[in-house]
């Protein structure tokens, strides 16, 4: 996130004059009754807590469960908008996942000084049909569903458009210009991972083997080491804490199975959310068992395989399992002590009487397009990324990729170096009408 100081700096650089508005339509100046006129849409509740000039909204859009038949039924998507002026871009912001209901501006909402709509994924939060079927949660029925609230709102925000999200949100706007490439300006999409081939995952290996340190790696090997020789109590542990706050693992299977998918994943997520700074605080080979169990909470989020928020991430591992993909972790230095060799699939966290099948076409098609065809394409990546150890390569003069050097999965246009950011403010702003 941006510091007070970085934002303010950042903004002014990237100010963007604004159009003239239209004239006035008498009884139809309020923002409200703007609203509650847009076809299909609801204003469900105007929040207090926006910044001055800012007014924040909550709002249900009805979209069709199926965009291409719509007798399969509709369903209220989340939405939610920060408004300051008609005569200003906005941003089409997406998270991924569910929306979230507190009023903070995206980095490129800010640089902009803009309007923002973000857009809770389907499928997610609120945003679901009274019976889901999971066959119309794909990446085309979710760009559709941006496509429609992009023709929706061009009535009321006539000016300049632009998209973005970080992670899944980044890669779903990259998805929604690759159906819909003209409904916007130009798309900034943050630490967007671009698992082309699933079956191929030598560059998230690599990538785990090289990043840091050879004394970072070798601690963060160690410790999974130790957890999981000290698999029993650990487990008896993430068992009893389960019991306590009344949450079970009918959908991993077991705590045992569990406690193994966060130790496969500790080293991703030590690198997506930490810094080589942090290395100094992983628990070496005397910790006591509470040190490393902390450890493990603390980096890999043990409540995440629990059902009571495993159920919340349903809908995202279906997506990896059926056309996004999903990475893979090295275990060389783990033999002996791995009971569940399908732990770290989608397939683990679906439960099985949803059907899947993985679309080996859908990646390849959108890194196709991204290479040959996609234009105003800005990424910008951490350079100590898992995620992004794949990463999209546009091959359209007008876009690129930037890195920010020795940054992980949060980066952010303040965290690029000063030629780096200079370069992207402009891009930014050009995109959105400014000069």
């Amino acid at each position: 996130m941006l510091s007070a100081a970085s934002a303010a700096g950042l903004a002014a650089t990237a100010a963007v004059p604004a159009k003239a508005a239209g004239p006035a339509r008498p009884g139809r100046d309020d923002v409200v009754e703007r609203l509650r006129s847009l076809p299909g849409l609801r204003v469900v509740e105007e929040r207090p807590g926006a910044e001055p000039g800012y007014r924040f909204f909550v709002l249900g859009l009805r979209q069709p469960v199926d965009h291409r038949n719509r007798a399969a039924g509709s369903f209220e998507q989340r939405l939610t908008l920060l408004h300051t002026s008609a005569d200003r871009p906005s941003v089409l912001f997406t998270t991924g996942y569910e929306a979230a209901l507190t009023p903070r501006r995206a980095e490129p909402t800010l640089l902009l000084g803009g309007n923002q709509i973000q857009v809770e994924h389907r499928f997610f939060g609120t945003s679901r049909p009274a019976v889901v079927d999971y066959t119309h949660l794909t990446i085309r029925q979710a760009a559709d569903d941006h496509h429609r609230v992009v023709r929706l709102f061009r009535g009321l925000y006539p000016g300049a458009w632009i998209s973005s999200g970080g992670s899944k949100g980044g890669m779903a706007s990259v998805y929604h210009r690759r159906f819909h490439p003209h409904d916007v300006d130009g798309t900034v999409a943050y630490s967007a991972p671009n698992n082309v081939d699933d079956r191929e995952a030598s560059a998230y290996l690599r990538f785990l083997d090289t990043v840091g340190t050879a004394a970072c790696r070798d601690a963060l090997r160690a410790a999974q080491r130790q957890i999981l020789l000290r698999r029993a109590d650990m487990a008896a542990r993430y068992e009893a804490w389960a019991a306590s706050t009344g949450t079970a693992f009918g959908i991993i299977g077991s705590a045992d199975k569990a406690l193994e998918i966060a130790v496969l994943r500790a080293p991703l997520m030590f690198w997506q959310n930490g810094t080589a700074a942090d290395c100094a605080a992983i628990p070496g080979p005397d910790a006591t068992t509470d040190a490393l169990y902390t450890w493990l909470d603390d980096t890999a989020a043990l409540p995440v395989y629990a059902d009571s928020v495993a159920r919340n991430y349903i809908p995202y591992f279906y997506q990896l399992g059926t056309q996004l993909g999903y990475f893979d972790v090295p275990t060389a230095h783990l033999a002996g002590l791995l009971r569940y060799p399908d732990a770290i699939e989608p397939r683990t966290f679906v439960p099985r009487d949803i059907p899947m099948r993985f679309d080996s076409a859908a990646m390849p098609d959108v890194d196709r397009w991204v290479r040959r065809r996609g234009s105003r394409l800005l990424f910008i990546n951490g350079s100590q990324d898992p995620a992004v150890a794949e990463s999209f390569r546009p091959g359209s003069p007008d876009s690129r990729v930037l890195w920010a050097p020795g940054t992980n999965h949060h980066a952010t246009i303040a965290g690029l170096s000063s030629t780096d950011r200079a370069d992207a403010v402009a891009t930014l702003t050009h995109w959105a009408g400014g000069s």
